[in-house]
C-alpha cells in the first residue's frame, strides 16, 4: 500500500493549467524521485500535496486518508515534512533556535529537545556550531541544518525541493550521502532533484515531469541506463 498517493490531480494557476492529471505513489520506506526541468512542475506539485495549493480536481491520499483538502498545519501533524528549494531558514537565528522552530507545533514542541539531540547525532556539526547564526554558514551546512529542521516533526515522508541547489560538487555529494543515511534510519524520501545521476544513483524509483505532465516512471537504476535520460537530462 502506498504511504502517498496523487490521483488525477490537475492544478491551475488562475486560467493557466500548471498540472495535468498527474498519478503519483510513494510507497513507504523508498526514496522516490521527480525529475524535471524548471518550470516543469515539480514545486507545483510538493506545494499540492502539502496543502500551500489545492487541484481544481483530483486527490491526494496520505496513509489511506485523503488529505487535500487539509490546510498545511494539519498535513504536517500527519507526518509529512517539506524543505523548500533553498532551504529558508531564519537567518538571524541560532542553529538551535532553527531547530525548534521545527517543532514550534504544540504536537513536537514537548519532545524537542531529545529531537534536537537526535539532530546532533544525526549532524554533529551543528552541535558544534549550534550558538552560531544561520546566515554565517556555508551552504551545504545550511542544508544540513534545514533538513534537520524538517526532521525535528518526527515525519513519515520527507519532501526535498532541489536539495544540492547552489551546492559544490563536493557538497552536493555529502548532502546526497545524508539522504542515503536518512533512508536507512526508516524515513521515507520523496527527492525532487535536477541534478540526476546523482538522484537516480540513490532513488528506489523515479517519476519525470514535463510541462506539468508525468511523462515516465520507472525504477531509478533502470532510468539511468534510459536513451532518453541520457541524452535530454545528462547530455550522453
Amino acid at each position: 500500500m502506498a504511504l502517498l498517493e496523487v490521483r488525477n490531480v490537475n492544478v491551475s494557476y488562475g486560467n493557466v493549467q500548471a498540472l495535468w492529471d498527474v498519478n503519483l505513489k510513494i510507497e513507504e520506506g523508498r526514496i522516490v524521485a521527480l525529475l524535471g526541468a524548471n518550470g516543469a512542475g515539480k514545486t507545483t506539485l510538493l506545494n499540492t500535496i502539502t496543502g500551500a495549493l489545492k487541484p481544481t480536481s483530483g486527490e491526494v491520499w496520505f496513509e489511506e486518508k485523503r488529505i487535500d483538502s487539509l490546510p498545511p498545519n494539519k498535513i504536517i501533524e500527519r507526518g509529512i515534512s517539506y524543505l523548500f528549494e533553498g532551504s529558508r531558514l531564519f537567518p538571524d537565528m541560532t542553529i538551535k533556535e532553527n531547530l525548534e522552530m521545527g517543532a514550534y507545533h504544540r504536537k513536537f514542541w514537548a519532545g524537542r529537545k531529545p529531537d534536537i539531540e537526535r539532530m546532533y547525532k544525526l549532524f554533529p556539526i551543528l552541535e558544534e556550531r549550534k550558538k552560531q547564526l544561520a546566515k554565517t554558514m556555508s551552504g551545504g551546512e545550511r542544508q544540513m541544518l534545514a533538513m534537520a529542521r524538517a526532521l525535528m516533526s518526527n515525519p513519515k515522508l520527507c519532501l526535498l525541493d532541489e536539495l544540492s541547489y547552489g551546492l559544490s560538487p563536493k557538497m552536493a555529494k555529502a548532502v546526497f550521502e545524508t539522504v542515503k543515511q536518512l533512508h536507512a534510519e526508516g524515513i521515507t524520501v520523496f527527492l525532487v532533484e535536477q541534478n540526476v545521476h546523482q538522484t537516480l544513483e540513490i532513488a528506489d524509483y523515479a517519476y519525470v515531469i514535463e510541462n506539468g505532465r508525468i511523462v515516465m516512471d520507472c525504477e531509478g537504476c533502470t532510468m539511468l541506463e534510459n536513451e532518453y535520460i541520457r541524452q535530454a537530462y545528462l547530455g550522453i
